[in-house]
């Protein structure tokens, strides 16, 4: 009868003790997409309905480090891009940054730039996107390649697109990012 006692107390300090460490992993997944330069982006579920490629991972920011209320949506696109050149121009941009998943009506603002996420290569560019309801809203598309193997992304909001793209950049660069895009990239 004296070994009760122990029991009762041992089972209620593991119970304690794993609640706590629940608590502290949920918080730590919580803040998992946090980048203090960048503001705090939320993981949101994947808004558009399926097509020839798998559905990616889609973020929204609505703080100002972000410049106003964007979401971004990244995935990638095993075997759709030039073997050999990559993705080389504008065009390609345009072509496979899944903008036509917003609205089929949208317009580049600026020649694009290169851009270099998790050592991948490839170039962003900015659009004027009209929204399906007639809104008018900026995108930002990024497109990358590794082999034969793309990654894209769409930044999308009614802010200022350099700051839009800035924002975007930095969120795909945090560690946690690299390591999905890697991790997505090899069909992980």
């Amino acid at each position: 009868m004296s070994r009760w006692p122990f029991i009762a107390s041992a089972i209620v300090a593991l119970g304690a003790l794993s609640g706590a460490a629940a608590y502290q992993h949920t918080a730590e997944r919580q803040d998992e997409w946090k980048d203090e330069r960048n503001g705090e982006w939320q993981e949101i579920a994947w808004p558009f309905p399926r097509d020839g490629w798998p559905a990616g991972k889609a973020f929204r920011c609505g703080t100002p480090a972000c410049g106003g209320e964007v979401e971004l949506y990244v995935r990638p696109k095993m075997g759709f891009c030039n073997c050999d050149r990559g993705v080389a121009d504008d065009d390609e941009v345009d072509r496979v940054a899944d903008l036509d998943l917003m609205s089929a009506h949208f317009a580049p603002l600026a020649p694009g730039q290169m851009v270099r996420l998790a050592d991948m290569p490839g170039r962003t560019r900015a659009y004027d996107l009209k929204m399906p309801d007639g809104s008018p809203h900026i995108a930002v598309g990024v497109a990358v390649s590794r082999r034969c193997d793309l990654l894209v992304a769409v930044a999308r909001g009614r802010g200022d697109a350099p700051e839009m793209r800035r924002a975007a950049l930095d969120f795909l660069a945090t560690r946690e990012m690299t390591r999905w895009m890697t991790a997505a990239m090899e069909g992980r």
